[in-house]
């Protein structure tokens, strides 16, 4: 920031020896140009000394602050007395804005004059406050004004489509914008989300690589060492291992996480975000270090309420922190720390009110504790409180009767879901229900439903193909469950189609419905049975005859030991297989403790070994002289027992004879033997 000359009056006061404000103004100016900051707050004290009213003087000193990170001080500046009238709309909503005053900074933004500044900062308020639609509007009326816009505010006018839900006008966005995904990789990122969202996974890989590329070219020709560059580039690293946990490379994003974590980067939300997604490929492994990990980005304030720590919940959207805490609520249940579980019901109430996600998290937590009741009378509670209903709240609440044994009223309440009630998924659901609660009538009425209303949506993708598919198991189920009728007249709309595979299931399916109730209708389709591969030319009667012949030729060949044919041959053959398959038996493989050579095998083991040591041949007792009875002079022994002594020391000849002989190893055999396929 610069600030511009004023023509001061050069002479000093009375009595005042000092720098003149034309000096001072000097001095400031240039503190200003080489962002020194520390003296540009010095220098803006000697002005305000001399001329306390000042607003230029002011003003700079207030920036100063906001440049040292000091906004505290900035805000307690702009709101003190000291202030000579300037009202620093733009300077004290930065401030507020810093400190996540988001609605204060909002009302000052709204009741300032709609600058290039003002409404730049009035669009990032709004897009940290989660209001994407009317930040979308306030970009656009930024852009009336000023058209050639820094690729910085195009970037952001970019990511405000995007978490608007706009990710399809992208592209036509980055055209009228004039812009390019190698401009920046700001803008190749905000591009790949955008192909994310609307299902191009390996488009964004492609522009993610693409981000990553030109990040780095761009990071050196900056001059920043390795180290910072790896840095920068964080969040694109974690959004391409998310990108491939997506497409199903799960060992890839893995390691992709693991990578950033290792290197401990110093954006903390990417850092959360990685830790989050590394745990959601873990599952319920390793539950311990999760939990650790989400210790890590939720801790306890001074009241014991759950809370992000400070560098997380200034950055972190509200869509990500709804993420972890739900993540961090399921590592709870899945550890069986229900206590905790239930100390965070409270706060996640209180962090994401008129959501969904508190009710259903609570939900599963009285599910565990085996409190269904109360689980189902809370998710109807929360389905009548959301507009439209709530399906998430509806769905749990249909599981939660099915795991109570109630599957009629699980049967009612997935019925009740309009916008999802003909998916395949859920009619395959919902007409198990009723199966298993005995309502087939009404699980045929869900069959019929459902391919009533494709037959009408016809223009819509794979509509033809899920018409099919339900006609075919409305056709099975009807056959199974005995309305055969009913089946038949639906295997008919099958008959025509254009799939052979179909087709023929089709025919199949009406011969055995219509055999029970017309049989001469069933001969008839019987008739358009397409022929079956390979049995062609074929003679039933032949084919019997050979059979039953072919026993007794093999047993007489067996017993006269010559062949007298093809077919006695044959016997023969198989009947020699069997004799074999009965005579061998596979080699049981030896199995050799660890580091064992079986052809070096060592010294024999001590076949004492397992008795205790003092009941071994070879313990020596002790003072084993004192059994020995002395008489005469002292120190002379008895012939007797020195006898005795030399004889029990001997080894006999039969124990002697087996030491010296080494044991054979329990492999060797017969070396005239040839060796099995046993272990080398």
């Amino acid at each position: 920031m610069a600030t511009k000359g004023k023509q001061k009056a050069a002479t000093a006061a009375p009595g005042d020896d000092g720098p003149t404000l034309e000096d001072l103004y000097t001095k400031l100016d240039g503190h200003v140009k080489k962002n020194e900051f520390k003296r540009v707050v010095k220098a803006a004290d000697e002005i305000l000394t001399k001329a306390p009213g000042d607003r230029d003087a002011f003003a700079a000193k207030v920036v100063a602050l906001v440049q040292q990170g000091e906004i505290a001080a900035a805000i307690a500046l702009i709101q003190g007395k000291a202030n000579p009238g300037a009202p620093l709309l733009l300077e004290k909503a930065y401030c507020l804005y810093r400190n996540n005053h988001l609605t204060e900074a909002r009302a000052v933004l709204e009741n300032a004059e709609p600058t290039e500044a003002v409404l730049q900062l009035l669009g990032q308020v709004l897009y940290r406050m989660g209001e994407h639609l009317q930040c979308i509007s306030t970009y656009e009326k930024l852009l009336e004004i000023a058209p050639a816009a820094s690729p910085e505010v195009k970037t952001n006018v970019v990511a405000a489509y995007i978490s608007g839900g706009r990710s399809e006008e992208v592209p036509a966005l980055v055209t009228r914008l004039k812009i390019r995904p190698r401009d920046s990789f700001d803008l190749a990122y905000n591009a790949a989300c955008a192909s994310i969202d609307r299902g191009d996974l390996p488009g964004a890989e492609e522009l993610l690589l693409l981000a990553q590329r030109v990040g780095r070219e761009t990071l050196i020709e900056e001059e920043l060492p390795e180290e910072e560059v790896e840095d920068e580039l964080t969040p694109l690293m974690v959004q391409l291992a998310y990108v491939q946990q997506l497409q199903g490379k799960v060992q890839e994003a893995m390691e992709g996480y693991h990578g950033v974590l290792k290197r401990r980067p110093s954006d903390a939300p990417s850092a959360a975000v990685a830790s989050n997604n590394l745990i959601t490929l873990r599952g319920k492994k390793d539950l311990f270090d999760s939990l650790k990990r989400f210790d890590r980005l939720i801790e306890k304030d001074a009241a014991g309420k759950p809370r992000f720590a400070d560098a997380l919940a200034l950055k972190l959207s509200p869509r990500q922190k709804e993420a972890l805490f739900f993540n961090r609520f399921l590592l709870l249940l899945h550890s069986n720390k229900l206590d905790q579980a239930r100390e965070l019901v409270p706060a996640l109430y209180e962090a994401f009110p008129g959501h969904d996600t508190p009710a259903l998290l609570h939900a599963a937590l009285l599910l565990q504790e085996k409190k269904a009741n109360q689980a189902e009378e809370l998710l109807t509670e929360q389905k009548e409180k959301s507009e439209g209903g709530s399906i998430a709240a509806q769905l749990v609440l249909a599981q939660a009767a099915a795991l109570t044994g109630n599957f009629r009223k699980a049967a009612d309440v997935l019925g009740a879901v309009d916008s999802i009630q003909h998916q395949p998924g859920t009619v395959a659901t919902l007409v198990a229900l009723r199966e298993r609660s005995g309502d087939v009538t009404g699980a045929e009425a869900a069959l019929d439903a459902a391919i009533s209303w494709w037959d009408s949506h016809m223009g819509e993708v794979d509509a033809a193909q899920i018409v099919q598919t339900l006609t075919c198991e409305a056709a099975d189920f009807k056959l199974r469950n005995g309305r055969h009728r009913s089946a038949a007249d639906t295997y008919k709309c099958l008959v025509r189609s254009p799939i052979p595979t179909v087709r023929a299931d089709a025919i199949t399916g009406l011969v055995a419905s219509t055999a029970h109730f017309d049989p001469a209708a069933a001969e008839s389709y019987e008739g358009e049975l397409p022929p079956l591969p390979g049995v062609q030319g074929l003679d039933a009667a032949s084919l019997e005859r050979t059979s039953s012949a072919a026993a007794p030729a093999g047993a007489a060949a067996g017993k006269k030991g010559k062949g007298a044919g093809d077919g006695e041959a044959v016997g023969q053959k198989r009947a020699g297989a069997d004799l074999e398959g009965k005579k061998k038996k596979r080699k049981k493989k030896v199995r050799y403790p660890k580091g064992y050579d079986p052809a070096n095998p060592g010294p024999p083991p001590d076949p004492e070994r397992w008795l205790p040591r003092r009941e071994r041949a070879s313990n020596k007792k002790r003072n084993k002289k004192k059994e020995v009875n002395v008489r005469g002079a002292q120190g002379a022994a008895s012939k007797d027992a020195t006898f005795a002594a030399a004889e029990s020391s001997a080894p006999e000849p039969a124990k002697a004879a087996a030491a010296a002989k080494p044991t054979p190893p329990p492999s060797a055999g017969n070396k005239n033997k040839k060796k099995g396929k046993g272990r080398k």
